[in-house]
């Protein structure tokens, strides 16, 4: 998808004279992409021609899949090198400017070159980095900017490949702001006054030193001032200048998960009277608290986290990480119930920290997957030593202005963190930290039996498929080895280093920890999705363990099939599941954004959900003996529609907090379970199907009931279609999620067969991509067609300038349109 070269110049010079002169734009249309080959190859002919896109991008995602042994990780999505170029005019006017571009983030190995020239380099793929673009311009004519990114066997799970997140353009004077130059601390909050301490960090592109004057102001939630302050600052060529204005505010409103109350700081940068620059920043007061007797606390409330660990991956848009599709995540995770994400294993994008930021999500941003030691053939390790400080700065300027983010992780499941050595590579990451931020807190997200792996080589080589496919098998022992003296031993430096020990798959340690360190606060950073019921009574009734965090939230691309059911009559069980599996089928929420039935359970088990939920496992599978993995919750599914005879035997599971559990099928009694925190909170009977309804009635101790019921719908399946927006800003940020489903009259989707369904977007926008939750589909996501699951189907359309929107969804013999209209964004 492309917005034309003038299109995108018009738009960046409307933005730049905006406020009379330069600030920043968007710089994500007008590029296009196509395969890198050798440099000699360059000169022969036959090469496919460059497509043309807007960013966000992923040059993976449309790639044809491949069986291969190791495929597994990546979704059995092969690697490749990409080149991306675009052309921009520099007018004359911009002589003397200083001109950059801000990349939030290319994977992988970036080389970035101007007119041909080498300007930059930046070997990790989660790393936002600025270019200086100012000697390389010729003004007055066209200059071309490239970028090349690739991917290859330097992963565990699915990456994508490309300029997947946002590029920005700024256009400033000779003084102008440097790369994140705007720094905002709240020290000091009361109930009728909170201070604001706004760092700026200038830089002198020019010859002699300059004195700009710098001038902030505070605006509050509506948009009113609040707070002013203006001071000049001299700036010498050769080094930056930092001005600190404290700034004071009456009766702050503090940002909290359920009331997420942001300021916005406007920064105007005046060189001999005229503006040269104009920042805004958005930022929080709310204060951060962690002891053993409290645990955690936010703004003086205790708060346990109910949290979901997500990849970076946004399904069938692959890596790219378009605003909306980033939003859109937020607000579903938070419906589900969770009020914290872990970013795994890699820093979070700014898009996703803005919607927190908006919407009341707490976060834990991760810096590594890899230290010194590889996991990869190929990947970060290969370049830590040299850039790990660059990349640590790059992901604490990005976070220090988001009230979400709340802590920081230095690692996952890293070996090195199981032997002294590794626990001074911990302090390293840990200390520059909170040298750059000294108000978070900090962590690690430390697997027992990884920290130790090398001395249980012999055990993992016995194993196919390494150390994951080890926790799968292990079991039981894998609590034995976390708990045993050797693992205390060889973790009690690392654990040290950090505020908050992270332990992965380790809740067997809890109890024993507080006995052991009862200074140790802790928080499970990774847990499996079905240990959830017993963990969170540990974590409600001690105040050292602050949360828990699921694997996954969300699901994604890569390490595919780690969360199905296997079954006995299949053989030997392995970590990867076989091609076509491409999704990890761990999550609570599918790739399309549906909620799957662990949701609900989680709902119950967190105490947010009175009403029972039901989902039923598929009748062919009565008899078989289930083989789930350690990531597996269940294969039941929430529907009463089953293509099998009247009086099939079913096994039906009913989520509930209540003591007790009736099921009724068409009214009548299949029996009384117990279910609630003593049973796991979930009941599970023993029935015979018949159409009609299946409901649950979960009796209280107090003699209260809830009811839930589930339908076989009716009649004849109708394709219906349901954007989740019906105007979109004409933004390329912008997105409209449209689900496509077969229901009957009254809302029930036919679970039944899978029917395929293609896909026409025409006028304001095109087809981004399209998909549907099943985990092993082999349909493309680049396509224009595909196969409904479980009767759903998700088509993701892009604007591409205002005007209406035309989808029309064509199944096997009906069809459906929707309009979708796309508005010029406001001037903000």
């Amino acid at each position: 998808m492309d917005i034309k070269h003038d299109r995108q110049e018009e738009i960046m010079a409307k933005d730049f004279r905006k406020y009379g002169q330069p600030t920043r734009a968007s710089f994500n249309s007008g590029w296009s992409v196509r395969p890198k080959v050798g440099f000699f190859s360059e000169l022969r002919p036959g090469h496919a021609a460059p497509e043309s896109i807007s960013l966000p991008h992923d040059a993976l995602v449309g790639s044809a899949r491949i069986p291969s042994d190791s495929g597994s990780n990546t979704g059995y999505v092969p690697g490749g090198a990409f080149a991306y170029s675009k052309e921009f005019d520099v007018p004359n006017e911009w002589i003397g400017r200083h001109v950059a571009v801000d990349f939030e983030g290319v994977y992988r190995d970036a080389m970035v070159f101007v007119n041909d020239d080498f300007v930059a380099q930046r070997p990790y793929g989660y790393s936002g980095f600025r270019v200086d673009m100012t000697p390389h311009l010729r003004h007055g004519e066209r200059n071309v900017i490239r970028v090349e990114a690739r991917a290859h066997e330097d992963s565990r799970w699915y990456s994508g490949s490309g300029i997947y997140r946002d590029v920005w353009l700024t256009v400033g004077g000779a003084v102008h702001l440097d790369h994140m130059g705007v720094q905002i601390t709240t020290p000091h909050i009361e109930t009728d006054l909170g201070v604001a301490v706004v760092a700026i960090t200038l830089r002198n592109s020019g010859a002699r030193p300059r004195t700009a004057r710098v001038r902030v102001e505070i605006l509050d939630q509506e948009q009113a001032l609040v707070a002013q302050a203006e001071a000049p600052v001299t700036v010498l060529p050769s080094e930056p200048a930092v001005l600190r204005q404290r700034m004071t505010i009456e009766n702050p409103i503090l940002w909290d998960v359920d009331s997420p109350n942001l300021y916005t700081a406007v920064t105007r940068v005046f060189d001999d009277g005229d503006e040269l620059e104009l920042s805004t920043t958005v930022f929080g007061f709310r204060t951060l608290q962690l002891d053993t007797a409290h645990g955690l606390r936010l703004n003086g409330r205790i708060v346990k986290l109910r949290g979901a660990c997500i990849h970076h991956d946004n399904g069938p848009l692959g890596a790219a990480t378009i605003r909306r599709a980033e939003e859109r995540r937020v607000e579903l995770l938070k419906n589900a119930g969770f009020n914290a994400i872990r970013s795994s294993h890699n820093p979070l994008s700014p898009a996703m920290l803005d919607a927190c930021d908006r919407l009341g999500l707490l976060v834990i941003d991760e810096a590594f997957d890899v230290w010194t030691e590889s996991k990869s053939s190929f990947d970060y390790s290969l370049r830590f030593a040299d850039w790990w400080e660059r990349d640590v700065e790059a992901m604490v300027l990005k976070d220090a202005n988001h009230p979400s983010v709340i802590m920081y992780s230095i690692g996952n499941e890293i070996p090195e963190t199981g032997n002294s050595l590794g626990a001074v590579w911990g302090r390293r990451i840990t200390e520059k930290i909170r040298q750059l931020d000294p108000t978070r807190f900090t962590t690690n997200g430390m697997n027992p039996m990884v920290s130790v792996i090398h001395r249980l080589a012999e055990a993992g080589r016995n194993m196919e498929g390494g150390v994951n496919s080890a926790m799968n098998q292990m079991g039981d022992l894998m609590k034995n080895i976390a708990t045993s003296d050797l693992v205390t031993a060889s973790t009690e430096e690392s654990f040290a280093v950090v505020d908050v020990a992270g332990l992965n798959y380790g809740e067997s340690r809890y109890e024993l920890d507080r006995r052991l360190f009862p200074n140790r606060l802790i928080v499970g950073t990774e847990t499996f999705p079905a240990k959830i019921s017993e963990n969170w009574v540990a974590i409600e009734q001690h105040p050292l363990l602050i949360g828990d965090f699921t694997w996954t939230g969300w699901d994604y691309l890569g390490e595919a099939g780690i969360g199905r059911v296997n079954y006995a009559d299949e053989g030997p069980q392995s970590f990867g599941a076989p091609f076509p599996w491409r999704t990890a089928w761990c999550g609570d929420i599918d790739i399309t954004g549906h909620r799957r039935p662990v949701s609900y359970f989680r709902e119950v088990v967190f105490g947010l959900r009175a009403q029972p939920y039901i989902a039923v496992h598929p009748p062919e599978n009565f008899t078989r003996e289930a083989r789930p993995t350690q990531w597996s919750f269940s294969d039941a599914v929430a529907t009463w529609d089953w293509d099998v005879m009247e009086g099939t035997p079913m096994r039906i599971e009913v989520y509930s907090a209540a003591p007790e559990v009736e099921l009724q099928i068409n009214g009548e009694s299949a029996g009384v379970r117990p279910a609630g925190p003593e049973n796991g909170f979930r009941a599970v009977f023993e029935s015979e199907f018949a159409a009609g309804e299946v409901t649950a009635i979960a009796t209280n101790a107090d003699g209260s009931q809830e009811r839930w019921c589930l339908s076989t719908p009716e009649g004849l399946p109708v394709l219906t279609v349901r954007p989740d927006r019906s105007m979109i800003d004409a933004s390329d940020g912008d997105l409209a999620f449209v689900e496509i489903s077969l229901e009957d009259d009254t809302g029930r989707v036919f679970r039944q067969g899978a029917e395929p369904v293609s896909v026409v977007v025409e006028g304001a926008g095109v087809l981004q991509g399209i998909g549907n939750g099943n985990p092993e589909s082999q349909d493309s996501f680049r396509a224009n067609l595909c196969n409904t699951y479980e009767g759903r189907a998700l088509a993701i359309v892009r604007p591409t300038g205002a005007g209406e929107i035309t989808v029309t969804v064509k199944g096997a013999n009906q069809t459906a349109t929707i309009t979708i209209v796309v508005a010029t964004p406001p001037a903000s």
